[in-house]
């Protein structure tokens, strides 16, 4: 092999796994890079999160445009019921998930306006289950969440039909 094709190969092995996805499970906030989510959601995880042990949130333009905030982690028996999120230790917001059809195991049901400020503009993030197992990992750093929520929500609005205008305007 000439020193031109190694060189070549490397750069092709280099550009290869510097394009793969992000693990939908990487620590802090990002791009949702579930299957179908595109930039249609921000996916904040916590700390020492792996593929197989994850404490995830999600803040998702939905396919009625309305924003939705989902819990996605990889406790055993799921993510649907109520939960406690603490934003710095100090903002606690009581809620309740249900399965629903996304990617993500559970949805917050109910106005989650008051959560998603909290989510972007606090530090860190708290989830405690009411119910069932414990988390193991929990923290999820709230860095760089506006940034990455606002982006992923810029579009999330119904098109607004062309309106007529009268000659006289």
């Amino acid at each position: 092999m000439t020193s031109t094709a190694a060189a070549a190969a490397l750069l092709a092995w280099a550009l290869a796994t510097l394009a793969a996805p992000a693990l939908a499970q990487d620590a802090g906030w990002h791009y949702s890079p579930l299957q179908g989510e595109g930039d249609r959601a921000a996916l904040g995880c916590a700390a020492g999160s792996t593929p197989k042990e994850f404490v995830c949130l999600a803040v998702r333009c939905e396919d009625d445009f309305e924003i939705g905030i989902h819990l996605h982690t990889s406790r055993p028996g799921g993510d649907a019921g109520r939960w406690r999120i603490d934003i710095d230790k100090e903002d606690g917001h009581e809620v309740d998930a249900k399965p629903d059809g996304s990617p993500y195991n559970a949805r917050i049901e109910g106005d989650v306006a008051p959560l998603l400020e909290a989510l972007k503009n606090g530090g860190l993030a708290f989830l405690d289950p009411k119910a069932g197992p414990d988390l193991p990992r929990n923290g999820i750093t709230l860095d760089g969440s506006l940034y990455v929520i606002n982006q992923a929500l810029y579009f999330c609005a119904p098109r607004l039909p062309p309106t007529a205008t009268s000659v006289a305007e």
